[in-house]
C-alpha cells in the first residue's frame, strides 16, 4: 500500500509540497462552500432546452434502405431535370448543334435507368415519387441550363461518395460505384460543353489537387442544395452518421 511519503512525492516532490498542495485543495474547497453558500438565495437560472430536431417529412429510412432512398431522391431530381431539359418546346433552338442534343438525351436516358434501377431494388422500401419545382430555371438559355446540369452532376457524385461508404450490402456497395462513376462521367462533359478544352472536366473545385481525390458531401450538406428543387419535404435523420 502507498505510504504517505509516496503519496506526497507522487503529487510534488516532498512531504512539505504535499501539505501545501493539501492546504491549496483546503482553501478552494472552503472557496467553492463560501460561494455556494452567498448564491444560495439567488434565482434559479433560466435553462433554454434547444428546439427538437424536425423528424416530419418522409422517412428515406435507416441503414442500406436509408442510402438507397437517399441516392433513389437524387436520382429522381436528376432525371426529372434532364426529362424536362430534352422535352422542352425550345430544346432544338436551346441547343442547336446535334451533338449537344444526342449528348443531353443520352443523359435524360441514364438518369432515368438510375431512377428505375433503384426502386426496384428498394422494392417495397422505396420512397413515393418526388414532387420537383424548377420554375427557376430559364430552360431556353443554354448556360442556365448547363450550370445547373453541372450542379446536379457535381452533387450527385459527392453525395455518393458522401455515402457510400456506409452500405454493408457489397452488391449495393457495386452498384452505386457503377453508378457514381457515370455520374462523374456526365460532369466530366458537362463541364467541358461549358468551357471546352479546360482542365475543368476535373477542376479544383471538384478534385482536391492535393490528394486528387473529388469532393464528398453529407445528407444535410446535399439537401441544403437540392431541396431549392425538391417540393416533397425529406426526413434524413435515420441515415448512418
Amino acid at each position: 500500500m502507498e505510504t504517505v511519503e509516496e503519496k506526497a512525492k507522487t503529487l510534488g516532490g516532498d512531504r512539505r509540497s504535499f501539505l501545501r498542495n493539501a492546504g491549496v485543495g483546503a482553501v478552494a474547497a472552503a472557496l467553492i462552500m463560501s460561494s455556494c453558500k452567498k448564491k444560495k438565495d439567488d434565482p434559479a437560472p433560466v435553462v433554454t432546452n434547444p428546439p427538437a430536431p424536425d423528424n416530419s417529412g418522409v422517412d428515406l429510412g435507416s441503414g442500406d434502405v436509408g442510402i438507397l432512398n437517399y441516392a433513389y431522391a437524387l436520382e429522381q431530381l436528376e432525371a426529372a431535370f434532364y426529362t424536362t431539359v430534352v422535352t422542352d418546346v425550345a430544346f432544338t433552338t436551346t441547343f442547336p448543334q446535334a451533338a449537344e442534343q444526342s449528348l443531353l438525351k443520352d443523359i435524360a436516358a441514364h438518369e432515368v435507368i438510375h431512377r428505375e434501377y433503384l426502386k426496384a431494388a428498394l422494392a417495397k422500401s422505396a420512397i413515393p415519387g418526388l414532387d420537383v419545382d424548377f420554375s427557376s430555371i430559364n430552360f431556353k438559355d443554354r448556360k442556365i441550363v448547363l450550370e445547373k446540369a453541372m450542379e446536379f452532376e457535381d452533387l450527385g457524385v459527392s453525395a455518393y461518395n458522401g455515402a457510400g461508404h456506409s452500405l454493408v450490402n457489397v452488391n449495393y456497395l457495386l452498384a452505386a460505384g457503377k453508378i457514381v462513376s457515370v455520374e462523374a462521367r456526365h460532369a466530366s462533359a458537362i463541364r467541358d460543353l461549358l468551357k471546352p478544352g479546360t482542365a475543368s472536366f476535373a477542376g479544383d473545385d471538384i478534385v482536391d489537387p492535393a490528394s486528387g481525390l473529388d469532393k464528398s458531401r453529407t445528407p444535410s450538406e446535399v439537401f441544403a442544395i437540392a431541396g431549392k428543387y425538391i417540393k416533397t419535404k425529406l426526413n434524413a435523420s435515420n441515415l448512418p452518421a
